[in-house]
């Protein structure tokens, strides 16, 4: 009977924490597979350890009665738990199952093999267990610490990891040192690099064969990929998008790609729970600088107050709307419909823009692809048309036209100076003017500041908000209210599907114009 009872608490055991691994390691994906923010994700998100009290009441019965009745009991609450870890049927990012998922996985399941496996072997003597009480201890530490599995299986792997990793690098770097001609430009910035590698795209295409990094690829592991994937030897140009949210992020990328000139399209507070500080921001965005060879370029905002401070750390180029940039943009003309504008480069060449796109943020953004495709021989004239080419970057103030409503879709990632851009350009529309946000995230000590001046400013603009989430939102929702907004055109929705049927329900007879201003992944 013992055995099979055993058999039973084995079994149940294993399918629970499988489904427990599963969702914290789905987590660790989310947090970029770091352990220090997987822990701060733990600690901020204590809630979910909340069904494992199942678990620790079964455990104290079968411990204190040592019976089969309590062994059954237990190996019930383990799949009670489990139930509760299964995977959300809607999760915006699921969980992909990479090549080091399965290997730390792999590692998991031989750790708890390893530990079931001694455990029955101490306790069985003569085919019949000596405690009942220490198997059902044993089953139940495992089980409870199984948040945390994927951490020892990430600290038992780490070497392999690491290995594996510089062997991908090693060979990336290969791959381009064999392309003696090509032209490496790396692009950072707080905001805005990804919107600039889009148009540098188009505009380099008037004159040369263009790689760059697909998506959201600037991490050094998706660098690789992009690089040992896509990289052939008729490339002139990779631009290479560059992320961080630690300080040396950069200077590892850079010394990967080695690039030979840089754009930084902007310095602001962003992945503050990380830099802690915006000083730490402007190091690490600055690293590019550092890294780039004394004859390569350097592309600045010379309109971003931050990026003005390091302007004498190097000769650079700068680009803006100011009075005192290399190449300035001016007679701005911003409508619903588009934008028009005039661009002087040093060499007193100017020409006059149009673009789909809309507001003064493209404008500058535009402006820093036009300042790198000049420079690297493309005549203002030859980039009109290719200016007129340029689509809207995905989930970046994209705008979806529907008929009755208009959509302007900034769900990828939302900052302070993003959030302000973003009510900027809702502003320039007719209709009624809706805001659907969650807020901003990863802003550090500062995130409940920043939230209730965003609430402020949507205050002046919006007819009608949307929060997404009452405990998230709350500091936007003060905003409002510190501004005199009406309760009545507040709605705090529980996700966001309560939140677009919301929008749907509301009926106007102007047209209404949607401002979707960020989206939180699964870990949020």
């Amino acid at each position: 009977m013992d055995i099979i009872l055993t058999v039973v608490l084995l079994c149940a055991s294993v399918i629970s924490t499988g489904l427990v691994l599963l969702s914290f390691m789905h987590m660790f994906q989310l947090n970029s597979y770091k352990p220090k923010v997987q822990l701060v994700w733990c600690r901020k998100n204590s809630r979910r350890f909340a069904p494992f009290i199942i678990d620790v009441i079964a455990f104290a019965i079968a411990a204190l009665t040592g019976s089969a009745a309590g062994m059954i009991l237990l190996s019930a609450a383990f799949i009670i738990t489990g139930l509760f870890f299964l995977p959300a049927k809607k999760a915006k990012k699921p969980l992909v199952f990479t090549a080091r998922v399965k290997r730390m996985l792999t590692t998991e399941a031989v750790l708890y093999a390893a530990a079931s496996a001694l455990t029955l072997c101490l306790l069985l003597k003569n085919g019949e267990l000596v405690s009942i009480r220490i198997l059902t201890l044993v089953y139940f530490i495992l089980h409870i610490l199984s948040p945390f599995g994927v951490l020892l299986a990430n600290f038992v792997n780490k070497p392999v990891e690491k290995a594996i990793n510089n062997h991908y690098i090693n060979d990336a770097k290969r791959i381009l040192a064999q392309c003696d001609r090509l032209t490496v430009i790396g692009v950072t910035g707080s905001y805005g690099k990804t919107s600039v590698k889009f148009y540098l795209n188009t505009l380099l295409r008037a004159k040369y064969n263009v790689l760059v990094t697909p998506e959201s690829y600037n991490t050094p592991m998706g660098v690789v990929k992009t690089i040992r994937g896509s990289l052939r030897s008729t490339h002139d140009i990779f631009v290479c998008e560059m992320g961080a949210k630690n300080v040396g992020d950069i200077k590892e990328l850079c010394d990967i790609v080695h690039p030979r000139h840089g754009v930084i399209t902007s310095v602001g507070p962003q992945h503050l729970e990380s830099f802690r500080t915006v000083e730490n921001v402007i190091k690490t965005k600055f690293e590019l600088s550092d890294s780039l060879p004394a004859e390569g370029m350097l592309f600045l905002n010379g309109d971003d107050e931050n990026i003005r401070t390091q302007l004498e750390r190097r000769a650079n180029v700068t680009y803006g709307l100011g009075e005192g940039n290399d190449y300035s943009a001016f007679d701005l003309s911003v409508s619903e419909k588009g934008t028009s504008f005039s661009v002087k480069a040093p060499d007193g060449e100017c020409e006059t823009f149009t673009t789909k796109l809309i507001g003064r943020h493209n404008v500058i953004n535009i402006l820093g692809a036009i300042a790198v495709s000049n420079k690297l021989g493309i005549t203002l004239h030859e980039l009109k048309p290719q200016v007129r080419k340029l689509e809207n970057v995905p989930h970046r103030l994209q705008l979806i036209d529907r008929g009755e409503t208009l959509i302007i879709d900034d769900a990828y990632n939302s900052n302070p100076s993003g959030s302000r851009v973003a009510l900027e350009t809702l502003s320039l529309f007719s209709g009624k003017k809706i805001l659907v946000t969650p807020g901003m995230i990863e802003l550090g000590e500062r995130e409940d500041e920043y939230n209730r001046e965003f609430g402020r400013n949507a205050s002046a603009v919006c007819d009608f908000v949307v929060l997404v989430g009452e405990k998230q939102t709350k500091s936007i929702y003060n905003g409002l209210r510190d501004k005199g907004y009406p309760d009545d055109q507040i709605y705090v929705a529980k996700d966001l599907n309560d939140a677009l049927a919301k929008v749907r329900a509301l009926q106007y007879e102007e047209k209404k114009i949607i401002l979707l201003e960020n989206d939180l992944p699964d870990n949020y």
